[in-house]
């Protein structure tokens, strides 16, 4: 019976048709694997065109976790070695449980200070003041300040007449304390100021070889 859906010798493919056909798939194919399957499954991108798709990234990431899982059944499958009992060498096995060495013994504690003089005062923003301790020579007094909802700028210093010294300045500091050790007979103490934008309370402590403590704005 004569089917008159079958396509004529006319309409059908030439072999030229057929052959470029052919090789623009294969270009195709070969365009598909540079661009795409290089770059996303190997992190191989000759073209430029993987990175710029963020295809590239991919591939790096899947050969990086491809070494490592190798690596990973690798390390399990390598055979452990096994270690000589402690009765063939005499000496203990790497497993054999090993001695601890003696805890150390706390360090011991200082004796907390007592403290002889308690000074706290305020200072407003810009505002400065000074606490001296009357001293000899070589005598020691040993202090802590701290500073209550800020900082403040500071100098350790000495004077006598015909004598001064700066032991430590600081900018922005919240805390100090120390010792004192007096260069000469005088006075010898600590001036702040307040550079910041609010009230600070300032609680100074001190103790140790001085005759007087007073505080001079």
């Amino acid at each position: 019976m004569y089917n008159s859906d079958s396509p004529t010798r006319a309409e059908l493919p030439t072999s030229k048709q057929l052959v470029r056909s052919t090789i623009l798939a294969a270009v195709s194919a070969v365009v598909l694997l540079v661009a795409v399957v290089l770059p996303a499954e190997y992190g191989v991108d000759p073209t430029g065109i993987g990175r710029v798709l963020r295809m590239t990234d991919m591939g790096e990431i899947k050969q990086q976790l491809a070494a490592e899982a190798e690596a990973d059944a690798a390390t399990a499958a390598s055979p452990v070695p096994a270690q000589p009992s402690e009765a063939a060498t005499g000496m203990p096995s790497a497993n054999a449980p090993q001695a601890q060495p003696p805890a150390p013994a706390p360090a011991p504690q200082a004796p907390a200070v007592t403290w002889r003089d308690e000074m706290p005062f305020t200072l407003t923003p810009g505002e400065g003041t000074e606490i001296k301790l009357k001293m000899t020579e070589g005598s020691k007094a040993q202090y802590s300040w701290v500073v209550e909802g800020g900082e403040v700028n500071f100098d350790t210093h000495g004077d006598a007449p015909g004598n001064s010294i700066s032991y430590e300045k600081g900018r922005g500091v919240a805390a100090d304390e120390g010792v004192l050790e007096a260069a000469f007979t005088g006075n010898h103490g600590w001036f702040w100021r307040n550079r910041g934008q609010a009230d600070v309370k300032v609680i100074l402590r001190t103790a140790g070889d001085y005759t007087d403590i007073s505080r001079r704005k």
